[in-house]
């Protein structure tokens, strides 16, 4: 009798606590084809979030089938004269609990209707048979945790009647089954293993309940703020953490601005095709972000092909335009190493300029960290008069690099909003790079 029957939602609670935290339809492929199969009965055409608490019913089913089956075919192997009620009531649940997975076409709930159901009425009647000192009915309190698990927070119509049947169940099997009232009598012994197993059990499933809600937020919390760290800089995401009512707005003395395009790209766009030029532009994208992740600097905004980057800002540095400068020259290396490779005629016009500028998170939807002022406008004229191949550079950058760069000159040139002016073209980098520090 020590063996009877620990609930089928206990050790399902425990099952799940561990296989929760996995993606279930990439564990299970290494598995077999046939568990997938299995696991994800009935689970088709639900949304992926429901999908995976339909997958994970359907594993808490097949476990509560298999140890139920399990303990009805022991106690009718001990004493079937003794235990015949229970021995039933297990092989009942067997029968019911297995259907969960053909359940779940009559709505996303319905299945854990069905196992909340099955086990409240299984535990009912286990208690009438065995008496309240086995302790079968304290584990109606796990409902209360249960329940937000299994339905959530957006169905507290029901979670809250769940909660309410749980505690009235567990109160009437106190009242109703004395151990005097038992109708199987058993040794005292028993009665105190199985007293303790719904222990084990209630704890267990409250314990699981608790640590996957606070996982779930966590996660949230985790993946929320590696959203916003990929979409703004480290500090400001820090800054709106910390003041999250209080407008972002700087002004900066000096920062150097990089804009950099992609020539003749429109005609090479027509000729590659949609699926070549994304693959080309992400390609490229993707190695600007690791040089920009590698020299300090940090990458404003991507327009079709066109690449802004800033040094300075959000934070200052001493060096901003030796980081940008160098940032550019690994640029340009990028697009030769790329049309080497893809035998794609691409270059590169960039303009790079040193001014004072603002910044700010502008927009409450889709926004973004952009900056603004006569520097951002002058790296973007700059660009457009530079040449394929070439880094084009303002009189202030070219001060700003001293000796440590090599430049040509390339004499004075009439800019737009600006008049004529002295720019050069960046060659070369004469001293070390310097790259971020870890």
């Amino acid at each position: 009798m020590s063996r009877m029957k620990e609930s089928g939602a206990g050790l399902a609670a425990r099952f799940a606590r561990g296989f929760e935290r996995l993606d279930l339809s990439r564990r299970l492929a290494g598995v077999g084809p046939w568990l997938a199969r299995l696991v994800e009965a009935g689970t088709q055409g639900y949304p992926p979030e429901t999908k995976r608490r339909l997958m994970i019913l359907n594993m808490i089913a097949y476990l509560i089938v298999v140890t139920t089956l399990i303990y009805a075919v022991q106690q009718t192997f001990l004493d079937y004269d003794r235990y015949w009620p229970i021995i039933h009531i297990n092989y009942a649940l067997v029968v019911i609990i297995a259907a969960v997975p053909f359940v779940h076409r009559f709505g996303p709930v319905a299945a854990a209707l069905l196992i909340l159901v099955s086990e409240c009425t299984a535990l009912f009647a286990l208690t009438s048979y065995l008496g309240r000192e086995s302790g079968l009915h304290i584990q109606y309190v796990a409902f209360s945790a249960g329940a937000f698990v299994v339905f959530g927070l957006g169905r507290l119509w029901l979670v809250v009647p769940s909660i309410a049947a749980a505690l009235i169940l567990h109160l009437l099997c106190w009242f109703w089954f004395p151990q005097a009232n038992a109708a199987i009598g058993v040794e005292q012994e028993v009665l105190d293993a199985l007293y303790m197993q719904a222990a084990i059990t209630t704890f267990g499933i409250i314990a699981a309940a608790v640590f996957y809600a606070f996982r779930l937020a966590e996660n949230a919390k985790a993946e929320t703020d590696a959203l916003l760290r990929n979409i703004l800089p480290d500090t400001i995401v820090e800054r709106l953490k910390a003041k999250p009512t209080e407008a972002v707005a700087d002004t900066f003395a000096e920062a150097s601005i990089l804009f950099a395009d992609i020539s003749g790209f429109v005609p090479l766009a027509r000729r590659l095709g949609a699926n070549e030029t994304v693959t080309l532009l992400n390609t490229l994208v993707t190695m600007f972000d690791a040089l920009a992740e590698r020299h300090g600097v940090e990458k404003i905004k991507t327009i079709g092909d066109a690449y802004m980057v800033a040094s300075g800002v959000p934070e200052p540095v001493p060096d901003f335009a030796a980081r940008l400068a160098r940032m550019a020259i690994d640029m340009q290396d990028a697009v030769r190493e790329l049309r080497a490779s893809t035998g794609y005629e691409i270059d590169m016009r960039m303009g790079l300029a040193t001014g004072p500028v603002m910044a700010s998170v502008i927009g409450r939807q889709k926004f973004s960290y952009d900056i603004w002022g006569d520097a951002v406008n002058l790296a973007a004229r700059l660009e457009n008069t530079s040449v394929p191949g070439r880094i084009h550079l303002c009189p202030v950058t070219r001060e700003r690099l001293g000796d440590a760069f090599e430049v040509e000159p390339r004499g004075a040139i009439e800019i737009k909003g600006v008049g004529k002016q002295d720019t050069w073209f960046l060659i070369a980098a004469r001293a070390p790079a310097i790259t971020k520090s870890a």
